[in-house]
């Protein structure tokens, strides 16, 4: 009798042979659905992608056991393996910067058989002498500071690049003067700022108003006087100025106006006065301005230049206007300049001392009290703007 059940009912299926029963009845009404015929074989491409999905997972799984928390031993170990590999680093970057001031000796070696005027340039100095000549530095200039810097720099000072340019960089320093801000509410100061068209004056003017308008300590009493009615809206621009600022403005229309305009504004610490660009060719013009400085007032006379001007035409500009009394200088558009050697070149040749440098368009930010040490490492670095270093 059992043996007749036992051929009469169906055999029990293994575990596995019992998943595989349900599954293929799913997937026959999986097809029966999407109207494929059930008895098709599945495709090998199906198996492929579980096998590729099964890779993820287990590779997935690897990752995440290699990113589990590191325990207390394994840190130190690990600190001790970073400490010793700091070490080998720094010793092996030592050997490279002797390698690469090797590498630079040799590379400028051209140098040391090279004389001009009369001087030799050592091939340690070839690096330094090539820089400061690109930025534009007259050439006599640089050669007097070369031998200035050979007759003074100690021999152990040669020994690589890095000591030849810092000590470069102590000449250059000399080299020029800058000349502190100095305020004082005792006494009124009057700046007339000059120069040729198109290097900023009215913008570096609006700066300035400002810059004293809001100085952290004191607040400055300031008034603007223009006296470039010619130029097509420069007065509106100052307007404008003086109006967001809340500061007065005249305008003067001649030299007989200058004294009554200045009166306007005798309640002012601050006065500074804008003029109109001249060419410097144009020696009638300037001489017409000089009218104007003859009033009795002492006026401070700062002649606005661009640094983006070759030396040579800064040069001729700094003669044409120096009838009228320079006292300082300022230099604009720094921001697109690549070359500061002109610069350098002026100041030496005119002992005329820095007072303000404009580094951008931006009021009043974009304006900076002059300094020795900046314009050294624009001229050796090129140009940074400290307000947008990383």
């Amino acid at each position: 009798m059992q043996e007749k059940l036992d051929n009469v009912r169906p055999p029990k299926p293994k575990p596995d042979e019992g998943v595989q029963v349900d599954l293929s009845a799913t997937i026959r009404e999986m097809r029966k659905l999407a109207g494929v015929d059930e008895d098709a074989p599945i495709k090998p491409a199906t198996i492929n992608a579980s096998k590729e999905l099964a890779k993820i997972a287990q590779d997935s799984l690897r990752d995440a056991q290699v990113r589990q928390p590191e325990s207390p031993s394994n840190r130190e170990k690990e600190k001790e393996r970073e400490k010793a590999e700091g070490a080998a680093l720094h010793s092996i970057k030592g050997e490279l910067n002797k390698i690469n001031d090797n590498l630079k000796l040799i590379q400028n070696m051209v140098w040391s058989e090279e004389k001009e005027q009369g001087l030799l340039i050592p091939h340690e100095f070839a690096e330094i002498y090539r820089l400061a000549k690109n930025s534009g530095m007259h050439k006599n200039h640089l050669d007097e500071i070369m031998r200035l810097s050979l007759e003074l720099m100690p021999v152990k000072m040669r020994e690589n690049s890095v000591t030849v340019k810092r000590y470069f960089r102590e000449v250059l320093r000399k080299m020029i003067y800058c000349r502190h801000e100095g305020l004082d509410l005792n006494c009124k100061k009057i700046v007339m700022l000059v120069g040729p068209t198109g290097v900023g004056k009215t913008t570096t003017l609006a700066k300035l108003a400002a810059r004293y308008s809001k100085m952290l300590d004191k607040k400055y009493k300031v008034g603007i006087l223009t006296l470039d009615t010619y130029r097509i809206g420069a007065v509106e621009q100052l307007v404008w100025y003086a109006k967001k600022m809340k500061i007065s403005i005249e305008t003067v229309m001649d030299a007989q106006d200058f004294n009554k305009e200045m009166q306007a504004l005798e309640y002012c610490d601050v006065v500074l006065i804008d003029t109109t660009g001249h060419s410097q060719h144009d020696s009638k013009k300037i001489e017409n301005l000089k009218k104007f400085t003859e009033n009795g007032y002492k006026i401070d006379t700062a002649l606005v230049l661009s640094l983006t001007t070759k030396y040579e035409d800064l040069t001729d500009i700094y003669n044409a206007f120096s009838p009228l009394e320079i006292d300082s200088l300022i230099f604009t558009k720094l921001d697109e300049s690549r070359g500061f050697g002109n610069l350098f070149s002026l100041v030496y040749e005119s002992k005329k001392p820095i007072s303000y440098l404009s580094i951008g368009q931006e009021v009043p930010m974009d304006l900076l009290v002059a300094s020795n040490d900046y314009l050294v490492d624009c001229m050796l670095d090129g140009f940074t703007h400290p307000g947008k270093q990383a």
